[in-house]
């Protein structure tokens, strides 16, 4: 078969670096053939080898009582109690879903969807964490109602339900969204299922879905940033069909309760190729694979595109030899394709057959362990610019400005194309907080979260990671959640400048500190750099996803405030407004630290609402618009006013740390507040739940009026239209 010639415009279109390729031939002692480079670069590129980052992830604490399984599998496992454990990961689509943003948010939930159900455990619930530029720039409505739309059409087909996550806007991703997909799901905590491969002489079986020419080059286009030759790039954007996904998770879970499966591995970034070589590479082994049997939905495709197709709803298997009969039947019984691909071997070797032809033959522990590993310079990032005096403004008029912006308005125009339902089992849906779901035929729970504040990160990265696990914390404890764990999603600009991997590095080293002091390991995640359009980059954000555990469904906290129940701030207010949800709404001013985080009060904190639990009808916790917006926001999901006592700015809109709003009736209020003075804990009442007004000091405001705002907000920013519902 004719393949191109290997030219320096070749190798560099592979995002290879010269050195890089000198490092393949010292490595194979030849040119590579063209295959060979496509193998090379799918293995070498940032997405799948965290060249640039694996120096610093592996500072960040992974281990814990709770955890089986940390980084380096598809998807954390952790311990829930009762023989039953939560599989989790939170992983990026996103320059897939700015160039195609329906197919690109569709098949990142179809990719982390694959990462839970791989380890043996069925999804039982989905986040996404979605950034967007500006609304009123032209390319901003376009994304968000196709990257909406295409997670809803994935997830509600598939029937797993999305309770939870986050969506901003900021002229940062104007050039480049973010579409961070989250999925968990329950596993049997001694029936996890691995990829690496054992055994010589295995069967190497294909399954699912018959493999196209969508999503060559995928993962290599993902490690770039973009240009003006983005239009070209939308081939490499795959396609995604979730009942065929939703069938693929019913035969992979049928298979494995027969004890046939020794290794599995779902094709997600570099497909065959990087399915492949994980599983060879962990076990030990090389791997031989015949592409005259791959099940092709497209003639005539190349050994090269068959090995770098990014075709979607496929796994890689190492299948009992005495089981191929009992599995085959499995799959045809679902309409899937099955096919014995290969075979494992002894040799360290990569070889790739097609039409009686080596097309690659290299050592495949070299594709993945010897791939360049980087110690990228940086710089730290200098103290942010002080916060000027901001302008005087009503405490209602400020209000206002937050909730009339599509950042702080509310979000039903998103989470209402989605199905939070699906399953039966979700106790808490989106836009309260934390989502709860049940874990079905037990009284446990686990709840979800997702949290970054960018604005903080790009200040001061130390702080801003430390407050993104920070924040996580706070929303699943609000719910009556004891944390977990974590997953990270950390996505950043182009590591080669040294400004950008200083806040890399900073926020790592918060990330780490948090999750250590806060019993909240990371145990999977994903790294996502070269976020950049013609040279500028994102806001650095290293999104959150969380997990908690409620041992028993009484111990949820989900009530809503009634009229009369007293309101009671727990933490301490300094009023700190830099980088502040107030003042980049209502004046423009991005200036000023983030927030300090300490670590050891969040915890002191955390427990004793957690402790305290009995005496609170609601609870959530003060994040970005800091009291003023949380009172609000409870007080408007109740249908009820809220009368706050403080009309001083910085009291009401400081986004200090460590701090929980609850609503408690008389008898709680004073049970509450005598516990935190025997606990030396900060709690004061500042108001009073009740009435159709929300008034801050002497200043009020109609409660139905600024309902109206807050709930319209969001779809007149993005297309004019009332709201759904």
């Amino acid at each position: 078969m004719n393949e191109p010639e290997i030219t320096k415009d070749l190798i560099a279109a592979h995002g290879l670096k010269p050195d890089e390729y000198e490092s393949i031939l010292d490595i194979i002692g030849r040119e590579p053939s063209f295959t060979e480079l496509g193998i090379f670069s799918a293995m070498w590129n940032e997405h799948c080898s965290y060249k640039s980052s694996k120096k610093w992830l592996r500072t960040l604490p992974t281990s814990g009582p709770q955890v089986i399984c940390g980084p380096g599998e598809n998807a954390g496992v952790v311990d829930i109690g009762d023989g039953q454990a939560v599989v989790f990961k939170m992983e990026s689509h996103n320059h897939p879903s700015y160039i195609e943003p329906h197919q690109g948010a569709a098949t990142g939930v179809g990719g982390i969807l694959r990462d839970v159900f791989t380890m043996g455990a069925r999804p039982i619930a989905a986040m996404d964490s979605l950034s967007f530029g500006r609304p009123e720039h032209p390319k901003t409505a376009h994304l968000v109602k196709g990257v909406v739309e295409g997670i809803g059409a994935y997830g509600n087909a598939f029937g797993v339900p999305n309770v939870g996550g986050e969506v901003r806007f900021h002229r940062a991703y104007d050039g480049n969204c973010l579409v961070n997909a989250f999925a968990a799901g329950l596993a049997d905590a001694d029936r996890i299922f691995y990829s690496a491969a054992s055994g010589i002489g295995m069967p190497v079986v294909y399954l699912g879905a018959k493999t196209g020419r969508d999503g060559v080059g995928g993962a290599t286009m993902a490690s770039a940033e973009f240009d003006d030759t983005i239009e070209e790039k939308r081939p490499t954007v795959q396609v995604g069909d979730p009942f065929t996904e939703k069938c693929l998770l019913e035969a992979c879970l049928e298979l494995m309760a027969t004890d046939s499966v020794i290794s599995i591995q779902d094709m997600g970034a570099a497909g065959l190729t990087c399915s492949a070589v994980e599983m060879g590479d962990k076990g030990g082994l090389g791997i031989q694979l015949n592409l005259d049997h791959v099940p092709q939905r497209e003639t005539d495709m190349t050994a090269y595109e068959m090995m770098l197709s990014e075709s979607q709803e496929r796994m890689l298997m190492v299948l009992k030899p005495e089981k191929e009969a009992e599995a085959r039947a499995i799959f045809e019984k679902w309409d899937l394709d099955f096919a014995v691909v290969g075979e494992t071997i002894a040799e360290d070797r990569f070889l790739i057959l097609h039409g009686n032809e080596v097309m690659a033959d290299l050592p495949l522990s070299k594709l993945s362990s010897s791939a360049p590993e980087y110690d990228r310079p940086w710089v730290e990032t200098p103290p942010a610019e002080p916060l000027p005096d901001l302008p005087a403004i009503t405490p209602i008029k400020a209000l206002r400005a937050l909730i009339g912006s599509p950042n702080y308005g509310h979000k039903a125009w998103v989470w209402e194309q989605y199905d939070t339902q699906v399953g039966a089992d979700t106790v808490r849906r989106p836009g309260l907080g934390a989502g709860v779901v049940r874990v079905h035929g037990t009284d446990k729970a686990l709840a979800f979260t997702s949290d970054v504040t960018p604005r903080y990160v790009k200040a001061n990265p130390f702080e801003g990671g430390k407050q993104a696990v920070a924040e996580a914390y706070r929303n699943l404890t609000a719910c009556g959640a004891l944390p977990l764990a974590t997953t990270d999603n950390l996505n950043f600009g182009n590591p080669e400048k040294p400004e950008i991997m200083g806040q890399f590095v900073g926020a790592i080293k918060g990330i780490g500190e948090a999750v250590a002091a806060l019993d909240m390991p990371i145990v999977s995640g994903n790294v996502s750099l070269y976020n950049e359009t013609d040279g500028q980059g994102i806001l650095p954000t290293p999104t959150i996803g969380a997990v908690g555990l409620l041992e028993n469904l009484n111990d949820l906290i989900a009530g809503r405030p009634e009229d009369g129940d007293v309101a009671i701030l727990i933490g301490e207010t300094a009023g700190h407004l830099g980088q502040s949800a107030l003042a980049a709404e209502a004046f423009g001013i991005e200036a000023g630290d983030a927030p300090h985080v300490d670590l050891a009060v969040e915890k002191q904190n955390g427990e004793f609402l957690r402790a305290n639990r009995a005496h609170l009808r609601a609870a959530t916790d003060l994040s970005d618009g800091g009291l003023a917006l949380a009172a609000f926001e409870m007080a408007e999901g109740a249908g009820i006013g809220i009368r706050l006592q403080s009309d001083d700015i910085a009291q009401l809109y400081g986004e200090d740390q460590a701090r929980y709003l609850v609503a408690c009736d008389a008898s709680g209020a004073e049970a509450l507040l005598k516990a935190a003075e025997k606990a030396g804990v900060p709690a004061v009442e500042v108001g009073q739940f009740g009435g159709m007004a929300v008034q801050m000091g002497g200043d009020a405001g109609d409660l139905a009026e600024l309902s109206q705002l807050y709930r319209s907000a969001f779809s007149d920013a993005i297309h004019g239209e009332e709201p759904l519902g």
